[in-house]
């Protein structure tokens, strides 16, 4: 059995053009109850931005969130995930990267994103699914 990543991905995904304030930005993160805004440039997700990067880049920076636009902190290249990809790819590849949230996207199309809290919270199931098709294919046929 497969784990594909469209099954346990977030489908709503807030996001945010490049050249929208800081400001701005932590306005929709907190409207979309979001960490993070997938960035768009010409309509083609280009980086991510997180509550993380806010802190870290401007807060600390002493940077004004008003006169800072999203892409001068955004992390790029966007790290990303075919929606029909395993799941424990999508876990090794932000482990790999050090990242917690995954935009899934196909062909410049944004499918949702996947999170290492959406993996904990399917971790159960997940477990449970494996077990049961380990048995299942290593218990013997008996007609």
């Amino acid at each position: 059995m497969s784990y594909l990543v469209k099954h346990y991905m977030r489908k709503e995904v807030p996001t945010v053009n490049e050249s929208t304030s800081v400001l701005d930005a932590a306005k929709a993160m907190t409207e979309a109850g979001k960490g993070f805004l997938i960035v768009l440039k010409e309509g083609q997700p280009t980086g991510i931005v997180t509550e993380h990067d806010f802190v870290q880049k401007v807060i600390m920076g002493q940077k004004d969130p008003a006169k800072v636009l999203v892409s001068e902190v955004m992390s790029s290249p966007l790290i990303t995930i075919d929606p029909d990809e395993d799941l424990r790819a999508a876990s090794e590849l932000m482990q790999k990267h050090r990242i917690r949230r995954l935009p899934v996207v196909r062909d410049g199309i944004i499918y949702g994103a996947v999170t290492t809290r959406d993996i904990t919270k399917s971790l159960g199931a997940y477990a449970d699914q494996s077990v049961r098709d380990i048995l299942r294919w290593a218990t013997p046929f008996r007609p």
